[in-house]
């Protein structure tokens, strides 16, 4: 972002990609009072941190990206700390507020013992006091959560379950998440697992569905998990074919009219149906919208709405179900809401 300054405030240079997928510039004014409301958010990946200001009305006035060290955890700190402190470099007289989306979640703290990290795919940050040491590094507070809960809250309050008062935001790829937002505020719940149906048991009607039971990471067995997530889409076409193809070949195929593939894909379809009408029973939410890699296969949102009816206790089901705005995009943006427009 380029800046050009004068005595009330300033012109930013932003970048708006296009649907066509060109890159265009647009100029916007910043006045004084408009920095105020100002957030930073930054998804720490497990290969990438990027670290946005965000506008109030949910556009990304700057965009930085860096490569996560993933050796070292300090290195880690400081990589993530070292973004924040460039987007901070155009905040007024107090600091802008700092969101943070993490591939993990924060243990619960007890006994006055700081809140560590845990279930982390980038394993240096397991056991950590994340939160603290960047606080410690920055000299401010910050808000911390999962990445779920951060896509959840993105499309809450700038992306497609923007009007909805209670949404599902449903992360379906190398593993199986969710988060959920209430009049655009993150509901955590007072364990901070609101939202992770991936490691509830699946349904009955969906054990049917697959040959036998599946051990899950988490020692539990048949988990939610192990049906939707991608290694789960994988195997239940080994199961049916022998092939071993991954989610997204499988899709590929299906497109194409491979018949094999096509019946994985809507035997899918029929398992991700039944898991998300006992989220429904329970939160009956106005919108799910679905994120992760697996989001991208088109026929969910063919065939789920209709196959979620008969599993849902209503005779009429309102429930929406959409693919999401936001990419990439979506961790960081949802972090920076971590921080309500004051």
């Amino acid at each position: 972002m380029k800046r050009t300054a004068d005595s009330r405030g300033f012109v930013v240079l932003c970048k708006a990609k296009l649907k066509s997928g060109k890159v265009a510039l647009t100029q916007r004014y910043m006045s004084k009072d408009s920095r105020l409301l100002m957030r930073i958010g930054v998804d720490l990946g497990g290969t990438k941190i990027e670290g946005i200001l965000l506008f109030a009305d949910g556009e990304v006035a700057e965009k930085i990206r860096v490569k996560t060290p993933t050796e070292k955890y300090r290195d880690t700190v400081d990589a993530l700390c070292d973004v924040v402190d460039r987007l901070q470099q155009s905040a007024p007289s107090s600091k802008y507020s700092v969101g943070i989306g993490t591939p993990g979640a924060l243990s619960a703290a007890t006994d006055g013992k700081a809140e560590l990290m845990k279930n982390c795919n980038s394993i240096c940050l397991n056991g950590e006091p994340l939160k603290v040491d960047i606080e410690k590094r920055l000299g401010y507070e910050t808000r911390m959560e999962n990445d779920a809960n951060c896509f959840a809250l993105s499309e809450a309050c700038y992306g497609a379950a923007q009007s909805a008062n209670t949404m599902f935001g449903v992360i379906l790829g190398t593993g199986t998440g969710g988060g959920i937002a209430i009049n655009q505020r993150l509901h955590t719940g007072a364990n901070r697992i609101a939202g992770e149906w991936g490691h509830n048991s699946i349904p009955s009607a969906v054990r049917e569905l697959i040959d036998g039971d599946r051990l899950c990471y988490c020692g539990r067995r048949n988990c939610i998990e192990t049906v939707l997530s991608g290694r789960g889409l994988k195997q239940s076409h080994q199961e049916r074919t022998g092939a071993a193809l991954e989610a997204m070949e499988l899709a590929d195929l299906a497109r194409q009219g491979d018949g094999a593939a096509t019946e994985t894909i809507h035997v899918y379809c029929q398992q991700l149906a039944r898991c998300l009408a006992s989220v429904v029973n329970v939160l009956d939410p106005d919108m799910i919208v679905l994120g992760g890699g697996l989001s991208n296969i088109e026929q969910l949102y063919e065939d789920v709405p209709g196959l979620m009816k008969e599993h849902v206790f209503t005779d009429n089901l309102l429930t929406q179900l959409s693919a999401p705005k936001f990419g990439d995009a979506s961790g960081a943006i949802g972090a920076a809401c971590l921080w309500p427009l004051n």
